[in-house]
This record gives structure tokens, sequence and C-alpha cells, in this order.
């Protein structure tokens, strides 16, 4: 009976590490980052929010629009609206997914609480080391992660 116990718990990790990693492969197809359960961009975030008020901000479900297969959140009208009519302008560079592991040809989730603004654009990080590595040498790792990141969309 022990050993029938182990055995499930053990199929149970399996299963859920290869669900990790497939999704983490499907996700850099993706034109947007969204979690394996959820279909919301930024985690749910306002993407208009680190524009106005320099900050992260949790959007909510009365202010939803769907753009590039993905449901973004905004915390009212007015920025719902501004997304609508310039969503280049707001999302996030490498759809989302972190700056400086796109730099690195790999891929990993942004976290929506790790971000920078430069030259008007958003740019996401898994962690914070990410961050901080990348903020001493923006200019290379940018064009790093937008060449990685177009042979990523071309194939």
């Amino acid at each position: 009976m022990i050993s029938l116990i182990r055995t499930d718990k053990f199929l149970i990790k399996a299963l859920l590490v290869f669900l990790f990693f497939s999704s983490s492969f499907t996700q850099a197809e993706d034109k947007v980052y969204t979690s394996f359960f959820s279909n919301k961009a930024l985690s749910g975030y306002d993407a208009v929010a680190y524009f106005t008020q320099e900050k992260a901000i949790k959007g909510s479900s009365q202010f939803v629009y769907q753009y590039l297969q993905a449901d973004w959140y905004f915390v009212n009208q007015e920025n719902l609206q501004a997304f609508k009519q310039s969503p280049n302008l707001y999302a996030p560079q490498y759809g989302g997914h972190c700056t400086w592991a796109m730099s690195q040809n790999k891929i990993a989730a942004g976290d929506a609480n790790i971000w920078a603004l430069y030259q008007n654009k958003l740019y996401l990080f898994y962690a914070q080391s990410g961050l901080d590595k990348w903020r001493a040498n923006k200019e290379q790792l940018i064009k790093q992660a937008n060449d990685n990141w177009l042979k990523m969309h071309k194939q």
C-alpha cells in the first residue's frame, strides 16, 4: 500500500513537470505569454498603468480586451481604450517573456512585478537578477533579445 502511494505521488509529480515544460515550449511560440492555467496577459496587470502611473496595478474583470489571443485586464475604461487604440505601444516586449532570458536565447515567463520602462517600451523579467544584469548593458541585450525573438517567430 505504501509503495503504491509513493508511485502515485511520483506519477503526479512527473506529470506536473511534463506539463510545465511542454507549456513552456508552446508558450514560447505564442505572441503573448499567458500561464498554463489562464489566458491573462501580464497575469492580469494593466499594461497602460506601467506608463501612466509607473507601477504594476492589477486590472479588473470589468475592463477586459482580447488581443493576440490573450485577455488583457485594465483598471478603468480609459486605460482599456488607450490600449485598444495603440496596443503595440503598451504591450510588453517579447510577448511578456523575460527580457534577460530572451537575450540569452532562452524562454522564461516574465513577472509582471519585475519590470522596466526604457525608450517608451515595457520590459518584463523573471527575476530581479535578470533586471539587474539587463540594466548594466541594456542596448546590447535588447539587440540580442530582439534578434532571438524574431528568429523564434520565423520558424
